[in-house]
């Protein structure tokens, strides 16, 4: 396993009905270093990793207000050895209790701030990880109730590229973080408690980077079959960064994307063209995938198809609104034919 924690800390945020008031139970100070702490870590990466929507920014250059610490400064001072890890951790978690408060919130959990290292890469996690209430039953059928840390309901979350901040701190985009979730937007509190601002989209430049290349195939004028496997070179490409948690670079996609009668290769046709796109930058996946597919949901009725069916195999007739599909997939088929034939015995009966 490539995941190296140099430092964790683990406290509880839980609010009082009653009073409102928000309370924060600190964690111990140090956390015994294991195989299970590690796995938890590395599991925690992957499900931030995998999740789809995330924004990406820079700490506020604005000052605090009133007596109020920084998160920036209160890390500064923990990577500039000016204090503990745990005081840091403490600090934070004390910022993040105010935020609560000062937005009125319900927000509960443990609140987890690590430090660590992965493929190359330095680190610092800070989350709320939600708690879910589960069941179990022993050998005598007595069921009892317990409380887990639900991870895959991971929602306030962001992480930081501390060698980035450390060697670009003008950059906009060395913190990343969850965005969106039902209600209300992450950055209502928790980006306040990050005191962090937004800066690369990476939703806008993902979707310019599908216009690139989908100018790049009609101005070179590529047949039907060099078009989709230019898609799909990009889509595979993409698959991989993501995979790898690496950003998209239009240098390494113009290695990537040469299809045979192309006058120039695709990162010489971007700088030609002068798309508002950065040299390299983290992609959202999902806008990707449309590349090579159609797809829609609507009145119970979901439809996928690769967009070189369109036409021939799947055809629209926009004057009555209706699609012909041909070549209907066998396990539909089957299905379609195991209902009329059960159709035809009500009917018979």
């Amino acid at each position: 396993m490539s995941l190296i924690i140099s430092n964790i800390a683990l406290h509880f945020l839980s609010k009082i009905e009653e009073t409102g008031e928000v309370q924060l139970r600190l964690g111990p100070e140090e956390i015994e270093q294991s195989q299970k702490i590690t796995n938890f870590v590395d599991g925690l990466h992957g499900i931030y990793n995998a999740k789809g929507s995330k924004a990406y920014g820079s700490f506020t250059t604005s000052p605090a207000e009133g007596d109020a610490a920084r998160f920036v400064d209160l890390m500064e001072s923990y990577l500039n050895e000016q204090q503990s890890f745990y005081t840091f951790s403490c600090q934070a978690g004390n910022v993040l209790k105010n935020e609560i408060e000062k937005y009125d919130l319900a927000e509960t959990g443990y609140l987890i701030i690590c430090h660590y290292e992965y493929m190359g890469g330095r680190y610092l996690l800070a989350a709320i990880i939600p708690i879910t209430e589960h069941y179990s039953v022993d050998g005598e059928l007595n069921i009892s109730a317990d409380q887990h840390l639900d991870t895959n309901k991971l929602q306030l979350a962001a992480r930081i590229d501390l060698f980035d901040y450390q060697q670009n701190a003008q950059g906009n985009r060395y913190i990343s973080f969850i965005k969106g979730r039902a209600g209300r937007k992450v950055s209502d509190f928790f980006l306040d408690f990050l005191g962090c601002e937004e800066g690369l989209n990476a939703k806008e430049q993902t979707q310019t980077l599908v216009q690139a290349v989908e100018d790049y195939v009609s101005v070179n004028q590529l047949d039907a079959t060099e078009k989709q496997k230019t898609r799909k070179d990009l889509l595979n490409y993409c698959k991989d960064q993501k995979a790898s948690s690496q950003d998209v670079s239009i240098q390494e996609l113009g290695k990537v994307i040469e299809p045979a009668g192309a006058e120039s290769d695709f990162y010489q046709f971007c700088q030609e063209q002068s798309y508002p796109i950065e040299e390299s930058f983290p992609h959202e996946q999902a806008v990707v995938n449309k590349i090579t597919k159609y797809s829609g949901y609507g009145n119970g009725i979901s439809l996928s198809f690769e967009r070189s069916h369109l036409g021939e195999d799947v055809v629209y007739n926009p004057h009555n609104d209706s699609i012909t599909i041909f070549k209907v997939p066998p396990n539909l088929k089957e299905q379609l034919l195991t209902l009329l034939a059960n159709q035809t015995e009500d009917n018979s009966e």
